[in-house]
Order: structure tokens, then sequence, then C-alpha cells
């Protein structure tokens, strides 16, 4: 399939929920599109084509974004590492704490998880306002690799996250603008 057939397909198959997970809030399901082989093979492909060369780390948030991360790894030859919330992994921790669209939230890391220098590439399902990905970075940071460059499958353009990003001087890319 081509680019743009890719990128029809994934439109085609993420599902808006208005009002979810609060009123005036509209959710974008990639439900639909894990559930595709052809969707989620589509997602994969268009995320790993955005990444740079020489990626050593794929870095996915908890939990749309690893569940894309991890294949985007394997596509690119490299490792996997997962964002978690509090109290999904042990050890020594990292954590940072971001504001939401309709909330915040607390992000970690292992602080073994990269080692420094690490060329790491950020996977992400949705950018709405930037503050998953700016604590990832952050996280990212910390640890003393490499942000390289973030990659998310869909950018919502009625919301500030580009902006958010250009002012943290992260480089970024989407496979679609809805």
């Amino acid at each position: 399939m081509s680019s743009d057939d890719n990128k029809k397909l994934i439109l085609d198959l993420i599902a808006d929920i208005p009002d979810f997970p609060k009123p005036g809030v509209t959710f974008y399901d990639i439900t639909p599109l894990l559930a595709s082989p052809a969707g989620l093979r589509a997602a994969v492909t268009e995320l790993a084509a955005l990444a740079p060369d020489g990626i050593d780390v794929v870095v996915g948030m908890e939990a749309r974004g690893f569940i894309l991360a991890a294949p985007v790894a394997l596509e690119l030859g490299a490792g996997f590492v997962p964002v978690r919330k509090p109290g999904k992994l042990p050890g020594n921790l990292y954590s940072e704490q971001f504001a939401l669209e309709y909330g915040h939230e607390t992000l970690t890391i292992k602080t073994d998880a990269v080692l420094p220098g690490a060329r790491v590439l950020v996977i992400d399902d949705v950018l709405a306002t930037g503050g998953t990905v700016g604590a990832t970075a952050a996280l990212v940071h910390r640890l003393g690799a490499e942000l390289v460059h973030v990659a998310v499958l869909m950018e919502l353009d009625s919301l500030p996250g580009g902006e958010k990003l250009a002012e943290l001087g992260i480089g970024y890319s989407s496979v679609v603008t809805i």
C-alpha cells in the first residue's frame, strides 16, 4: 500500500467518541485500528517511516503509546522502553508530572532503562496538549539520552501540542492530522 492509502485507512479506522472521558472532550479511539491487521500494519509502517536513522531505543508511553512503540522498535531494529504511570514499574525510577487536556498525570521510567547517549525516538498515539510528550522528553533527558525525534500517529490540530513542543525545542512529526 502507498503512504496515502495507509493514511486513509488509518483515518477510516479511528473512531470519534464525543464527551469521553468528560463532557466537551472528544476521544479518538484507536481500538478499531489495532483490531485490524491491515490498519495496525499501516500505523506501524507510517510511524517507522518518520524515524531518523540510527535509533537505539524507542520509548512509548502508557498505554496506547507503547502499544504502537513496541512494533515500531522491532521494525527499526531498536530496543523498546515503556514509560508508565506510578506503581507500574519496579526499582529506581524517575517521575515527571504534567497537565493533560482534562486533568493531571505522572509518568515514570526506570533510571537504568536507557543508556546515556542513546538515540531515542518517542512514539505516541496522539499529540493533543503536548503534556505527555513533554514529560516523556524530560524523562529521556534525565537519563542522559538524546531525544532524536517524536512521532505520533495523530495530531489534533485544534489543540496546542505542536506549539508546546516547538517551545520545548522538540522536533516531531505526525502520520495524520485530525
